[in-house]
């Protein structure tokens, strides 16, 4: 049982790292001219990852941890690090557009238009699964999906006149 509270723990503990991360990274590009776009969703994303993070909490009690599933997740972490090493301070929890900044085209954003999102998919269904939850997944997952693809429509119409000045690829 301490396993499970030590994985969640250090869940949450990256999080609010990642909200402060976020936030000041918001603050700065707000600063800078960059301008929120699509805010609307953004408390529903937030309440549906407090939601999700609490129902863990909750759910975990009497579960064994499934090794497999801990290290894709650990897996999954080192992704997330790599795409806000890749962001540096453009990376935020929300829709920042800066007019004149182009489009991150480095790191794993020269491989897939949305990683981060790739990831978040995946972390809101495996993390369950390193307790065997697989119901709790498969609704948390299925939520989140809906979730992400209004996000992502959001920012692709945010971001469309950055996309139309990049260079094309080979």
């Amino acid at each position: 049982m301490w396993t499970n509270l030590t994985i969640l723990t250090l869940v949450v503990v990256q999080r609010m790292a990642e909200l402060f991360i976020a936030h000041r990274n918001t603050k700065r590009l707000l600063d800078n001219g960059g301008v929120e776009v699509s805010s609307g969703h953004y408390p529903l994303i937030v309440a549906f990852h407090a939601v999700w993070l609490a129902g863990l909490w909750y759910l975990v009690w009497g579960h064994e941890v499934i090794w497999p599933w801990a290290f894709a997740y650990l897996v999954l972490q080192a992704a997330r690090g790599w795409i806000i090493a890749a962001l540096g301070s453009r990376w935020t929890t929300r829709i920042i557009v800066v007019p004149g900044e182009a489009l991150n085209t480095s790191g794993p954003y020269k491989y897939f238009r949305h990683p981060n999102y790739m990831i978040v998919a995946a972390e809101i269904f495996i993390l369950p699964l390193v307790f065997g939850l697989w119901l709790y997944a498969a609704v948390m997952g299925c939520i989140n999906l809906g979730l992400l693809f209004w996000r992502i429509r959001e920012e692709e119409a945010a971001l469309k006149p950055l996309r139309n000045q990049l260079p094309p690829t080979d």
